[in-house]
């Protein structure tokens, strides 16, 4: 299996959403933070993040003002951007909340949800399940954000969505660079087509089982740095 990338060459492919340049170098920044390619403590500076991402540094450093408004990173003068650290306590509350929030919901679609509308996301699951096998963290962290987000937006609440999106911004998986290499990260990538099949079945104990899983990995295999 290829192992993870380390950095990132050129942006990822964000399908046909017409978005800025800025907009998709602040998601694939987000993405690589929430991955944990992008390390707490640590200051990048514009320059060399467009180097990474291969783009210039104007949309680099106009996407970290971005993420520091979001309290992702913090600036630091004429160095560049600090990653924000995020406490375990506060890795466990964010992991809570989205329990009481995405549990709840995503089970219920498995009798309120147009089976078309969840059949729609089997490709970006499938992107999961493809960007887990190619060690492409990037890709899989913002597959995994589109997927999820969608099946919530099925439930009719805008809020609800935003409120998980700003708390999956804030999560750190640091374990999956570790998961990827040891090839376990295709496992857990699949529970989001098993997720689907369960759905689409109407077995709402089923896709309960399964989200509840998956979001155990949040704070279980994928928070913690394990040995390569």
């Amino acid at each position: 299996m290829p192992a993870p990338r380390t950095g990132a060459p050129a942006l990822p492919a964000l399908g046909g959403l017409k978005r800025s340049h800025r907009e998709r170098v602040a998601d694939a920044l987000r993405a690589a933070l929430i991955a944990g390619e992008l390390r707490p403590g640590e200051v990048y500076s514009a320059p060399t993040l467009a180097v990474r991402f291969g783009v210039s540094a104007t949309p680099v450093r106009e996407a970290m003002l971005d993420l520091a408004k979001e309290g992702l990173v913090d600036t630091v003068p004429n160095k560049g951007f600090r990653v924000t650290a995020v406490s375990e306590e506060q890795l466990d509350e964010y992991t809570h909340i989205r329990s009481l929030i995405e549990i709840p919901t995503t089970a219920a679609l498995a009798t309120t949800a147009d089976p078309a509308d969840l059949e729609a996301l089997r490709p970006v699951a499938q992107e999961i399940v493809t960007s887990a096998a190619t060690g492409d963290l990037i890709a899989y962290v913002e597959a995994d954000l589109r997927f999820h987000l969608g099946l919530l937006s099925l439930a009719g609440n805008t809020h609800l969505v935003e409120v998980v999106r700003d708390l999956r911004r804030r999560s750190r998986l640091y374990g999956l660079t570790a998961l990827a290499k040891a090839g376990r990260l295709e496992k857990s990538a699949e529970e989001h087509l098993e997720l689907l099949d369960a759905l689409l079945a109407e077995d709402t104990e089923t896709a309960r089982k399964v989200i509840t899983q998956h979001l155990g990995h949040v704070r279980g295999l994928w928070a913690t740095d394990m040995a390569e």
